[in-house]
């Protein structure tokens, strides 16, 4: 749903890309040192119990990371390999961040929610391969609930209230993520099934490519 706003937020950082370019980094440099922050802040500070400071390193790393497209669209250095990456480090991030969540919640006594974590974060996996799949075979499938900015405002926001002392919101958070990760799952599966059905009616139409789980393309950035 905050893919709305993705232009608009493109535009708010042109001037913000051409500072950071005159200093050096290239994007894909951002796209790691942002992936790194954000796993040592996940990583280290929630297992402890550190959720605010937690967030806190996370949410100034992520935002350092949303520089790099900024940065290859003013230098011109928008690559098929940079996009790669980016997807790939994506999903490296979101599993630091609800693996850290897990740990911690677990070590803190709270089991069920620890294994709540873990069902985000193995869904927030399978919302995002969903995508990449399908648009891998030829289909659309940019609908959702629950995307990743999503999913990450909602568990980085609950973790740094909880971290504060803010009772229940963090598993008020982790209950519905999971809850709205299942609907979108659901929701491209969905639309999936439609494309696929319509084109094979079509005279001479085939349900779309193999089976087998080879490559699929990288995930965009929501």
């Amino acid at each position: 749903m905050l893919n709305k706003i993705r232009p608009g937020l493109e535009r708010a950082l042109t001037p913000v890309g051409h500072a950071v370019a005159r200093i050096g980094p290239s994007p894909n440099a951002i796209t790691v040192v942002g992936t790194l922050g954000v796993a040592a802040g996940a990583l280290v500070l929630f297992p402890r119990g550190e959720f605010f400071w937690g967030t806190m390193v996370i949410t100034a790393f992520v935002l350092f990371d949303m520089l790099d497209g900024a940065v290859a669209r003013v230098t011109g250095k928008i690559s098929k390999f940079g996009a790669f990456l980016d997807s790939t480090m994506d999903r490296v991030a979101d599993a630091a961040i609800f693996s850290g969540l897990m740990i911690g919640l677990y070590r803190d006594g709270q089991e069920t929610l620890a294994w709540v974590a873990l069902y985000c974060l193995v869904s927030g996996a399978v919302v995002s391969y969903a995508k990449a799949r399908a648009e891998g075979l030829g289909y659309t499938c940019n609908v959702g609930i629950a995307e990743r900015a999503e999913r990450l405002i909602v568990a980085l926001v609950a973790a740094g209230f909880d971290g504060l002392g803010v009772p229940f919101i963090l598993a008020i958070a982790l209950w519905a993520l999971a809850a709205l990760s299942t609907v979108t799952i659901g929701q491209r599966f969905a639309t999936v099934y439609v494309q696929a059905r319509d084109a094979a009616a079509q005279p001479g139409g085939h349900p779309g490519g193999s089976q087998a789980d080879d490559a699929a393309a990288p995930e965009p950035r929501p």
